[in-house]
């Protein structure tokens, strides 16, 4: 069943299957929703909203997107920054380098959805980052983003790095008592590689040293 762009403005949606229906845009104004199943045949399963019944539909019946997130998850790099005309070189090549080692760059110099708030998009990014690279050279929004996704992600490695004529900005010390944010690299623009090679292996590392812990005991 299609139900793209239906307007269930001011319905009482409760107790109903939506097992194989395509949900897209819908105009939800006024609805409430509860107990949404989302299977034919086994109704041990309940969502609260048409939209995440699809989505988590897909995840327990479709082991291929499943892998497909796994996969995403293992190799996407979260890269922050300011996106004046000097930075956002600096910012390309790190994204280049981190293409060349087979991870996932996404960098983050684009308007956020309107209906969202751009934190909260890039605390979304991060959510699905295997590690974050924050560059806090000319700090602008990066200070909020930090702030936001710091405290929220303990298992996302944050490695920031500074141009080596700047210094840390006044309330970047704070975040230096979470132990997944690794201690700043300095780095000049012509020593990119080899600082792309620093932030692999910090990261990498802080993720292997975590998970090991994870298993201790077990």
């Amino acid at each position: 069943m299609s139900l793209v762009k239906t307007d269930l403005s001011n319905t009482v949606i409760d107790g109903s299957c939506v097992y194989g229906i395509s949900a897209w845009d819908l105009i939800l104004d006024g609805s409430r929703q509860q107990n949404i199943y989302i299977s034919d045949n086994d109704r041990s399963i309940t969502v609260p909203s048409i939209e995440l019944a699809q989505f988590i539909s897909l995840l327990v019946n479709n082991s291929k997107i499943r892998d497909v997130i796994d996969s995403i998850t293992s190799k996407v790099v979260l890269i922050l920054g300011c996106f004046s005309e000097d930075r956002k070189i600096i910012l390309d090549q790190i994204k280049h380098e981190l293409q060349r080692r087979d991870y996932l760059p996404v960098l983050f110099d684009f308007d956020g959805p309107k209906n969202r708030d751009i934190t909260e998009t890039v605390m979304t990014l991060a959510s699905l980052a295997k590690f974050v690279v924050a560059d806090i050279s000319d700090p602008r929004s990066i200070p909020q983003e930090l702030t936001k996704i710091v405290p929220n992600f303990p298992s996302v490695p944050v490695q920031p790095v500074i141009v080596s004529t700047q210094r840390e900005y006044g309330m970047f010390s704070h975040f230096s008592r979470f132990p997944w944010v690794l201690e700043t690299l300095e780095y000049s623009g012509d020593d990119i590689h080899n600082l792309v090679g620093h932030i692999v292996d910090n990261c990498e590392s802080r993720l292997k040293t975590t998970n090991n812990s994870d298993h201790v005991g077990y």
